[in-house]
């Protein structure tokens, strides 16, 4: 059994691999003032839940894009399993080269993503993972991580316009029909969603250009699912991605040290 562990800036997310399937993914708010045993009681709860045992977790891996929960999380893992978490940089995984100018600031989850997208495939790819920030990871069919593309994601985007607009109600992330908006909510509908399905497709168009044409593009995040309409643009909408990359992360570190 893996245990994957995706620290992002909104949520961690714990992700349970076993029979070649992910067979139990949970999530806790990502909270930098939090101590290790805070998680590790958030996760023996659900390990408890799931009918889970602790003892059968023979691998864990660590991603974290929270510096400051870093270290707690690889606490909790090393003092609950015995032993410390593979946690996932540039330079963990030697088979994909960073070609960017500095490869200690990319986010360990866009190199999980990477990896995933370059296991999976082995050609030009593009990922697209709809989080807190919406980021654009390409990486080349030899192997080689070409580079990030980062924007606020939507719901950061959505907080930061009805935080600073004194008449803008909130309204639901609905896909309108038209992009000509008739009332306020369909207004900012239009402009938010229309707003993102235009510049996640004009980017993905950008850098297939830029890749004489051959790249395909791949979806992940939780908000992957709420523009429906860019469904045709991805050969692969998974929710998941980010957890396969870290399994094949965490599952060739562990080859190599035996």
């Amino acid at each position: 059994m893996l245990l994957a562990v995706d620290v992002g800036n909104t949520d961690t997310v714990f992700g349970i691999w076993q029979n070649e399937e992910w067979t139990h993914i949970f999530r806790t708010r990502s909270l930098p003032e939090e101590s290790p045993n805070y998680f590790e009681s958030k996760l023996r709860l659900h390990f408890l839940e799931a009918d889970l045992a602790l003892e059968n977790v023979t691998i864990t891996v660590l991603s974290s894009v929270v510096p400051p929960l870093t270290p707690t999380l690889r606490t909790m893992l090393s003092n609950l399993f015995g032993e410390p978490p593979v946690v996932v940089g540039p330079d963990i995984y030697p088979d994909l080269k960073v070609e960017i100018d500095h490869p200690h600031e990319i986010g360990s989850d866009l190199v999980a993503n990477a990896v995933a997208a370059f296991t999976k495939y082995n050609r030009n790819a593009v990922v697209v993972d709809f989080g807190t920030a919406l980021t654009f990871t390409t990486v080349s069919g030899d192997g080689r991580i070409l580079g990030v593309a980062i924007a606020p994601g939507l719901k950061t985007a959505v907080k930061a316009l009805f935080s600073n607009t004194a008449q803008l109600p909130e309204v639901p992330l609905k896909l309108p029909e038209s992009a000509i908006g008739k009332n306020t909510t369909h207004a900012i509908q239009a402009g938010i969603l229309l707003g993102y399905e235009s510049l996640v497709r004009g980017m993905v168009t950008r850098i297939r250009r830029e890749l004489d044409g051959d790249c395909i593009a791949l979806a992940t995040g939780g908000l992957s699912s709420i523009i429906d309409t860019l469904h045709g643009e991805f050969v692969e909408v998974n929710r998941s991605l980010t957890l396969d990359g870290l399994r094949i992360i965490g599952e060739k570190v562990k080859q190599k040290s035996i």
